[in-house]
């Protein structure tokens, strides 16, 4: 029998309900004559708050609310890739086609489709022993994704007495029958239930030891992050946060993207919905969309449901995860998220913290962020979950509360700055603002992987870079003449990186996205040139004179000139530096 409760206050998406009707904290509930979904949020004797993830208007006191038993739970099944959802898993495309273009309140739609006949290869016979994660089925979802259909974790596991055949099946038919422990019977399904607070369990986590390859110098090479890793993405009104994920979305070597759109515009929703509905996915050949699910929760929808988002996005990534499967989850913006949780804290009266934001920011950051990790799973697959969260500080202001308590939280910063977006220089990652505390984690993988030397040519670059910094301080003061040719010469070089290897052309076809052995390669072909013209002004020649050839100029345009998959031509450029070298000693020696 449903538990009903009534309202006697509505404070936009708040209500308050007067008595106690039972109801458990973070249980569903549906209000109203409209049945908007909502969640409980507060208990109180006497009085229980309720957060509606949907328009409140015409809500008044007197309506019912009745409870469901369960928390706020998401459906995992085949039909989850490739499909857009709003903050609770409701499917847009299907509300679109009952409520047209904006989401009518009340709507109530399957999240997958449990009309769709799939067509099922069983895992498991009679008599078999399942334990929680045991893969029972397997069903291919898309062109580039197998879906493996797993025992859920809350049950432990028993012995199989019934099997279906191999065969076309809906998501919630019964496919297998299980003989639990204590002797009553299970029917398990394709898809399976998971309250989207409460992280699917694992078997064991490991340290960060694999880089989550992007395709993006800056990234890879000076600021990498792990699989299983965390990321911030701060900067300022167009900066290229959004780009920046876009890019790792389309080239990263992760299986799955998870995209949540948390309370951003519609217009970027919509590009990122028809950039990957036509992008070819580099790895498979198929469509991009055949490995990537979008969460949209734009800036017009209720704030509440943006709050629940990013849980949505986390559960359903966990859930592939527990396939064996690499995810990567992109969550823009983690600051809109905070403006959701600082709207609903002062609706329920709390106590505001730094700059409204409610005292529990902090709290609620670190349990997202922790959801990550590369594990292995309860099945002994290993899989991983990545988390990167783009931060939009009001004004680029680094030192507001989000930035800095996601700063605590996460081990990879890439800092976008302002004054270089607007030099057009992308990606717009400061060099000097940015880190990775990965590096030295991820150090054995790029020696065995890629060269042993990745990692001294690495922090050698950004030792130029960094003493670039410091000369520019003088030369602003004095200009440039003044220096001696040794300085001279690094302000060179420094410029050779920032145009020949940081700065990355999204729209050209060899640039867009870069592997690891071209990378090294730039690198090493750089250092290379530096410590050619380091002889030479050893030797007491002046920059104006290495300058006379056009050799930097070459250098920087590598990126461009060299194809991806002909990485020999790299050996031709050092052969021109050595050519330059001999060249300018015999004219000036």
């Amino acid at each position: 029998m449903s538990r009903t409760g009534i309202i006697y206050g509505v404070n936009g998406p708040v209500i308050y309900l007067k008595g106690d009707p039972g109801f458990k904290i973070s249980e569903m509930v549906y209000v109203g004559k409209d049945n908007l979904v909502g969640e409980v949020i507060g208990l109180k004797k006497g009085m229980t708050t309720v957060q509606v993830f949907e328009e409140t208007t015409g809500l008044r006191p007197g309506e019912t609310v009745t409870g469901t038993g369960d928390a706020i739970s998401v459906l995992l099944g085949p039909g989850i890739i490739h499909n857009i959802f709003d903050g609770i898993q409701r499917p847009l495309e299907e509300i679109a086609k009952s409520s047209g273009k904006y989401i009518s309140r009340g709507v109530s739609v399957d999240s997958l489709d449990t009309q769709k006949k799939w067509s099922v290869h069983m895992t498991v016979k009679e008599g078999d022993i399942v334990h929680p994660g045991t893969i029972i089925a397997e069903t291919q979802e898309t062109a580039s994704i197998l879906h493996k259909s797993m025992v859920p974790p809350d049950i432990q596991g028993g012995t199989v007495v019934n099997v279906v055949p191999d065969g076309d099946y809906t998501i919630l038919e019964p496919v297998v029958t299980l003989l639990l422990d204590d002797g009553s019977t299970r029917d398990l399904a394709l898809a399976q239930k998971w309250p989207i607070r409460i992280p699917r369990p694992t078997h064991l986590r490991y340290p960060a030891s694999v880089p989550l390859v992007t395709g993006q110098r800056i990234l890879d090479t000076l600021f990498p992050i792990a699989k299983g890793g965390t990321a911030a993405v701060p900067g300022g009104f167009g900066t290229g946060k959004t780009m920046t994920q876009h890019q790792i979305a389309k080239w990263s070597d992760a299986d799955i993207i998870i995209y949540i759109g948390c309370g951003e515009r519609g217009n970027e929703m919509t590009q990122v919905l028809e950039d990957f509905s036509k992008l070819i996915d580099p790895k498979s050949g198929n469509l991009m969309m055949d490995r990537t699910t979008l969460i949209a929760n734009t800036s017009n929808m209720p704030v509440a449901a943006r709050e629940a988002s990013i849980y949505t996005g986390v559960t359903l990534a966990e859930y592939y995860r527990d396939m064996g499967y690499d995810v990567a989850i992109m969550a823009d913006s983690t600051s809109r998220w905070a403006e959701a949780l600082r709207e609903l804290s002062g609706r329920l009266e709390e106590m505001p913290a730094e700059e409204g934001f409610p005292a529990y920011l902090a709290s609620k950051l670190s349990a997202f962020y922790e959801r990550a990790g590369m594990m292995q799973n309860l099945n002994g697959t290993e899989g991983s979950v990545s988390i990167i969260g783009a931060v939009s500080p009001q004004g680029g202001d680094f030192s507001e509360p989000v930035t800095q308590n996601t700063k605590r939280f996460v081990r990879c910063f890439w800092g976008l700055d302002k004054s270089l977006a607007y030099a057009r220089h992308f990606p717009a990652i400061h060099w000097l603002t940015s880190y990775s505390e990965y590096l030295e984690d991820l150090a054995p993988w790029y020696r065995t992987h890629v060269s042993p030397k990745f990692v001294s040519d690495r922090n050698q670059l950004m030792a130029i870079l960094n003493q670039e910094s410091s000369l520019m301080e003088i030369v602003k003061l004095i200009g440039s003449d003044v220096l001696p040719d040794d300085q001279k010469l690094t302000l060179e070089i420094a410029r050779v990186i920032r145009l020949g290897f940081l700065q990355q052309n999204a729209f050209h076809q060899e640039d867009t996205c870069v592997p690891m052995e071209k990378q090294f390669k730039m690198m090493e072909t750089i250092l290379y040139l530096y410590e050619k013209s380091k002889a030479l002004i050893n030797r007491g020649m002046p920059v104006s004179v290495l300058k006379e050839d056009n050799i930097f100029e070459r250098i920087i345009s590598i990126k461009y000139d060299v194809p991806n998959n002909e990485l020999d031509r790299f050996d031709q450029y050092k052969q021109d530096i050595d050519t330059f070298y001999d060249k300018v000693l015999e004219k000036n020696g």
